[in-house]
């Protein structure tokens, strides 16, 4: 094991990525407005191509909300989703790059030299979108939380339900909370080094 090669401690990376788990049940404890800004104030800084910010996130608290939602997950997904105390929907805008101008200062015009084209957008969108999606789970385990990342999901009708004119794709709908009883499945296996590095 390489743990000791890292700057981070042992006990960070087991509550970042070796013990943390996609959890499947969690307790009623309330997850806070202001523990998810935090959340997204650490990662809002992961990098991104052009400093590109696509991420959009929607935190479905109410009953209503949660009914709307529920009925375009996979029947896998429901019961889960309809008692976790949280759940986000990941979303990217593809409109991203109205905001270039302010978040790449330092060349404003990549607005209309790299973006200009709808399609170009979308794909960038999905891919940055999907970075920042990653970064946000992390997040959520660094606060000492669990997420149970979903693409279990009728993606067409989340986006007609809470995206209704279209500039938006749904990437991932976010379980949030502490675990609860029976949290976890067993872990799956995981590619080795070797299986996965090459050098050139």
């Amino acid at each position: 094991m390489t743990t000791d090669a890292l700057v981070l401690d042992a006990a960070a990376q087991d509550l970042l990525f070796r013990e943390a788990r996609t959890a499947n049940t969690f307790t009623d404890e309330p997850v806070s407005e202001e523990l998810v800004q935090a959340i997204y104030d650490l990662v809002k800084y992961g990098p991104t191509a052009f400093n590109q910010q696509p991420l959009r996130v929607v935190l479905v608290r109410s009953a209503e909300g949660r009914e709307r939602l529920v009925q375009h997950l996979s029947d896998g997904n429901k019961a889960k989703t309809a008692a976790a105390p949280l759940v986000a929907i990941l979303a990217a805008d593809n409109e991203f790059h109205e905001e270039l101008p302010s978040q790449f200062p330092h060349f404003p015009q990549a607005k209309d030299v790299f973006f200009s084209e709808r399609g170009v957008r979308e794909q960038s969108a999905a891919l940055n979108g999907a970075l920042q999606a990653a970064y946000f789970i992390i997040g959520v385990r660094a606060a000492g939380l669990a997420a149970g990342p979903m693409t279990g999901f009728d993606a067409e009708g989340i986006n007609k339900e809470f995206f209704g004119e279209g500039d938006h794709s749904v990437l991932a709908v976010v379980n949030i909370g502490k675990p609860g009883e029976d949290a976890w499945f067993p872990r799956s296996p995981r590619l080795e080094y070797d299986q996965v590095v090459t050098t050139v």
